[in-house]
């Protein structure tokens, strides 16, 4: 945004946590914030408020934005169908249009009263990655041989909680002969002690490109993961407090994008006390091998939800959505 010529005046890097826990440290950063924007809205600054995903603050920015007199066009707006649809009528009152990047998005927030803009996901308009030859040569990796790619998370308490559990699986496989390389995809929050016989790299497209199968915690990692057809195990762990809180109020079945969009269960999800070496190393152990019936069943539901996804062209299409709210 900034290289397209936006001026930045709240970096939002400072206000990123993950969890109820984690939460509470930024409180204060988030109420200053809320109370500098609500002045902005009311002092008439701005004509159109676009927020981008973050729910638990971004929606009451926009009812602060739009009982001003703001227009609000909230671009990735909260996974209402996950944790709680009955919400629907709040954000009904904070917003004027939804532009949606899953499939399955416009329906659940039609049948709520809410006007959805289906602009598909914006993974997409993102360049293919290397190919795979050159991303091993790249990476240092034999270009012969079974590659495991490991993403453990993108911020410091994901990778925390899952580096132990997921190298322990990755060495088994490795001793056991299923794997011959590692490659994990790291970020500057993370830390990666003891990562003898692996390779780091912080390009996760080249990791992606490079691997033949994904171990990966939830979140957007395993859509990109489906866009590269490379199959893949979901894992995750949070603090006991956040999962209890979050198996009370999900009402989905599953936590990864792939098997939501699919709505079936096309990649194995590792959750909290089911996320263990031998857990992985079960689930993985079929997926690292090219003629397994495993293998061969995800590449196919990988396929399925690809086609689902829509095609290129979602900034320009929410450009178009905004362009039309503010009557140009």
């Amino acid at each position: 945004m900034a290289a397209a010529g936006a001026r930045l005046r709240y970096p939002m890097e400072r206000l990123s946590a993950i969890g109820l826990v984690e939460i509470f440290g930024k409180l204060p950063r988030h109420v200053g914030l809320y109370r500098e924007l609500r002045g902005a809205f009311r002092r008439r600054e701005y004509d159109l408020y676009l927020p981008i995903d973050y729910p638990g603050f971004h929606v009451r920015v926009a009812r602060a934005a739009r009982q001003a007199g703001t227009k609000v066009l909230y671009f990735i707006p909260p996974q209402l169908w996950a944790w709680r649809p009955q919400r629907a009528r709040a954000l009904r009152a904070a917003v004027d249009r939804l532009a949606v990047i899953l499939p399955f998005e416009p329906a659940f927030f039609a049948a709520a009263g809410l006007a959805a803009d289906y602009v598909g996901h914006p993974l997409l308009d993102r360049p293919p990655g290397p190919a795979r030859a050159a991303a091993r040569a790249a990476l240092g990796l034999p270009v012969e041989g079974s590659v495991l790619a490991v993403f453990p998370g993108s911020r410091r308490q994901e990778v925390r909680s899952h580096w132990a559990t997921f190298m322990a699986a990755a060495a088994r496989l490795r001793a056991e002969g299923h794997c011959h390389a590692v490659v994990v995809a790291t970020t500057p929050a993370g830390a990666y002690p003891d990562a003898d016989g692996v390779r780091l790299a912080d390009d996760p497209r080249l990791v992606l490109a490079a691997a033949d199968t994904c171990l990966a915690k939830s979140g957007t990692t395993t859509l990109e993961a489906a866009i590269a057809d490379v199959p893949m195990v979901v894992a995750y762990r949070a603090s006991p407090l956040t999962y209890a809180v979050a198996r009370r109020v999900m009402t989905v079945h599953w936590v990864s994008l792939v098997n939501l969009i699919a709505g079936r269960e096309v990649v194995p999800e590792l959750l909290q006390d089911r996320l263990t070496v031998d857990g992985l190393a079960d689930a993985l152990r079929p997926l690292l091998h090219t003629e397994s019936a495993e293998r061969r069943a995800q590449l196919g539901g990988l396929a399925t939800v690809r086609s689902l996804l829509g095609t290129p062209g979602a900034a320009n299409r929410v450009a178009a959505v905004a362009a039309e709210l503010l009557g140009a």
